[in-house]
Formats: C-alpha cells, sequence, structure tokens
C-alpha cells in the first residue's frame, strides 16, 4: 500500500503544480516518505515501533487532504467529477494505516 499511494503521490504532483509549487512539493514529498518507509521496510532496519510511524504517517496524509480540498465528500471530487487518485491513495493509506496496527499487535514481543 505504501508503494501504491507513494507512486500515485508522484504522479498527482504533476497536476498539483498547476495549482502551486508548494502543493507540488508537499506531494512529492510525501510519495518519497511513503516509498522510503516501504524500503525501510524490507532492510534489516525496520524495527517493532516503525508500524505505529507508519500508521500515523498514513492517517496524518489521509487527513491532511481535507484543509486543501474540502471538509466533506467534495474532497474526494475535482472540477465537479470523481477524482480517482484521490480515492485510490486515501484507500491505500487507510488500509496501510490498519495493516500497521494490525502488524505492531500481532508482532508483540
Amino acid at each position: 500500500m505504501a508503494l501504491i499511494t507513494g507512486v500515485l503521490h508522484l504522479v498527482a504532483s504533476t497536476n498539483a503544480i498547476e495549482m502551486s509549487l508548494l502543493l507540488a512539493v508537499l506531494f512529492i514529498l510525501n510519495g518519497l516518505g511513503f516509498l522510503g518507509g516501504a524500503i525501510l521496510y524490507v532492510t534489516r532496519f525496520w524495527r517493532r515501533w516503525l508500524f505505529i510511524v507508519a500508521a500515523l504517517y498514513a492517517i496524518v496524509t489521509i487527513l491532511a487532504l481535507f484543509p486543501v480540498q474540502g471538509w466533506g465528500v467534495e474532497a474526494f471530487y475535482m472540477e465537479g467529477n470523481v477524482n480517482p487518485l484521490a480515492v485510490i491513495t486515501k484507500a491505500a493509506e487507510a488500509v496501510l494505516a490498519v495493516c500497521a496496527i494490525y502488524l505492531y499487535f500481532a508482532s508483540g514481543e
């Protein structure tokens, strides 16, 4: 899920740059953060507590959509149509958060 949302944030940055350079940079940084987390996960440096970091990162990213796009369902629309990038990225982030929390508890010591 981190790979999916990471790549999609990088793709979305090309559209975001039309609205704001700052927004595009934030999309790029967020995408790189997810990709970096996915890479870290497959290394020997991954620790159990990083599941909580991953869950919080995903939740913060979900919540970050609403101040930018609107506080309701309209956040998932662009120019009157459902924005598939927003729907897929937020769904991937929600699944990532749930799985990370599950893995944290399942890998208890």
